[in-house]
């Protein structure tokens, strides 16, 4: 998960309301002004400025020129950082989304371009190959809709395996003996050179 990139100013006002809410600055007390902020944090007074600037529009805190900096309230202190938790959750949530949809993606593109050189050697090779890979539709006259591979015992009956199958638009490799025939898929099996014969005559007698 990538970290979010929080500007500095949003830090020190998360951090100035943290110690309100910690009791570390009282009620009662009055924050310093911005200079003396400033100096503490280590930053210029525009960064101080704004950082106050926030934790007022929450009405956390209230600016008093010459006078320091009043506190208003615990509990919007504490809706100030609530706050903020949830967009840098929700933010990071969103980036976790993109990066497994692009993860996907090349998952997906990988899959297809390996299918597709498996399909090419066979295809260059079938001279000297035994075996066959063949793509078979499953239609609703299928015998074993809604079974599994293993329920059917697709391989003792064909001799043949399941390489992958189709399903819409995705490519799922390495299915297992739990696929489940769903009418629309293509199936993806490989065999030797009858295998185009003995899957179809099994699941379509």
């Amino acid at each position: 998960m990538k970290e979010e990139l929080v500007p500095i100013y949003k830090k020190i006002a998360l951090d100035i309301a943290s110690k309100i809410v910690k009791g570390e600055i009282q009620t009662d007390k009055k924050i310093s002004g911005r200079s003396t902020l400033a100096g503490l944090y280590n930053v210029s007074p525009e960064t101080i400025r704004r950082a106050i600037a926030l934790l007022e529009g929450m009405e956390v805190v209230k600016a008093n020129p010459g006078s320091g900096i009043q506190i208003l309230s615990v509990t919007n202190a504490e809706r100030f950082i609530s706050s903020n938790q949830d967009r840098k959750y929700i933010s990071s949530i969103r980036e976790d989304i993109v990066e497994i949809i692009n993860t996907r993606n090349d998952l997906d593109r990988r899959l297809e371009e390996n299918l597709n050189e498996i399909y090419d050697y066979l295809e260059r090779f079938k001279s000297i190959s035994p075996f066959l890979l063949i793509e078979i539709p499953i239609k609703n006259t299928c015998k074993f809709l809604e079974r599994s591979v293993n329920d059917s015992r697709f391989w003792q009956n064909t001799g043949a395996t399941i390489v992958a199958y189709r399903r819409n638009k995705e490519i799922i490799v390495s299915p297992g003996p739990n696929y489940t025939f769903i009418e629309g898929d293509i199936i993806v099996v490989i065999g030797k050179d009858d295998v185009f014969e003995k899957v179809n005559e099994f699941l379509y007698e």
